[in-house]
């Protein structure tokens, strides 16, 4: 079952349990801004707000634009708010921005933030200076106690099958030891893309389910035409797990990695050394059109609005709850 702790505020008025997962390149603030009207927690990368220089700085236009948007919606939605969003921050040696972001993030007083790659203390109090909660993602059991110990608020399980960085535990596995000794706020990653698969995040143990893939394929998605269309039109069978793109095991679209000329069942490893955050992103340019997606694809039939997706699940996860009940 999910935690027998209260969970925090920001989750108690949601729609459905679900946090959007930030997506590199692909999350901005329209598609944010969509997920949290229709009721799901919106998040996006810092890095993906990007300026060149001399230009203002793009990470406070980005958090302008989705707080205003979020209180206009309010203001003319008082029986249906908007859920609040997060923002991701990549806690790599290489991420020069990070100092940068955090100020600018507690500025405008950021209710959720989410840490990638690393857990530390000051990321942490950056959070709560500003009355935020910090979620860390992690991959296995150690890294979990070890970013509860540096003081996060939360976890992000990413299992197995999740798109782009992923873990190789199965969730059943991975929540169960979790659950072995933290009681307090835990999201799960990992091919999760219906209804059902919500409720069978929460039957496990966690509390809240963290989706990613099918929002590639939205209107509202910063994703090539080609990208949304593959993410509608490919499943499980046409995921690869490969570390050469990043460093990192990762799971991408196999038809994008043939589209790169290479041979996606004769990938070679990379080791985690060559990842490198420097520009925005953790892959080399020449990889930029090697696309992430988790295994969970082959539940999204059609590119459209991010409200239909989270109409669907809703409708999903209740039917799931009739069919068990």
């Amino acid at each position: 079952m999910p935690s027998n702790q209260e969970l925090p505020s920001v989750f108690r008025d949601l729609r459905l349990p679900v946090v959007g997962s930030p997506l590199f390149i692909v999350s901005n603030p329209k598609l944010v801004i969509a997920q949290c009207c229709a009721g799901i927690v919106g998040s996006f990368p810092a890095l993906n707000a990007r300026e060149k220089d001399g230009d203002p700085i793009a990470l406070e236009a980005w958090l302008r634009e989705i707080t205003e948007a979020l209180d206009a919606w309010n203001q003319a939605n008082p029986d249906t708010p908007a859920a609040p969003y997060a923002v991701n921050q990549i806690v790599h040696r290489s991420n020069t921005r990070l100092e940068r972001d955090l100020e600018i993030c507690a500025k405008w007083n950021v209710p959720i933030w989410i840490t990638s790659l690393g857990a530390r203390v000051e990321v942490n109090e950056a959070a709560h200076s500003c009355g935020g909660i910090a979620l860390h993602d992690i991959i296995n059991n150690t890294f979990a106690k070890k970013a509860i110990s540096k003081g996060a608020d939360g976890l992000i399980a990413v299992a197995a099958g999740a798109g782009g960085h992923a873990g190789p535990q199965s969730p059943f596995a991975l929540v169960q030891e979790i659950r072995d000794w933290f009681d307090g706020p835990l999201l799960l990653a990992g091919a999760i893309a219906t209804g059902g698969g919500v409720l069978a995040a929460q039957a496990m143990g966690a509390d809240l389910a963290y989706i990613g893939s099918p929002f590639i394929a939205t209107d509202e998605a910063n994703a090539a035409p080609a990208y949304k269309q593959m993410i509608a039109e490919y499943g499980a069978e046409d995921i690869v797990t490969s570390s050469l793109f990043t460093g990192v095991s990762g799971n991408y679209l196999k038809p994008s990695i043939a589209a790169a000329g290479m041979d996606p069942d004769a990938l070679e490893s990379a080791d985690v050394k060559s990842m490198n955050f420097g520009d925005g992103s953790s892959k080399p340019k020449a990889w930029s059109q090697v696309w992430g997606a988790g295994q969970g694809i082959g539940a999204v039939k059609s590119v459209g609005p991010a409200r239909a997706v989270v109409d669907r699940l809703a409708q999903e996860y209740l039917a799931a709850r009739e069919r068990l009940l």
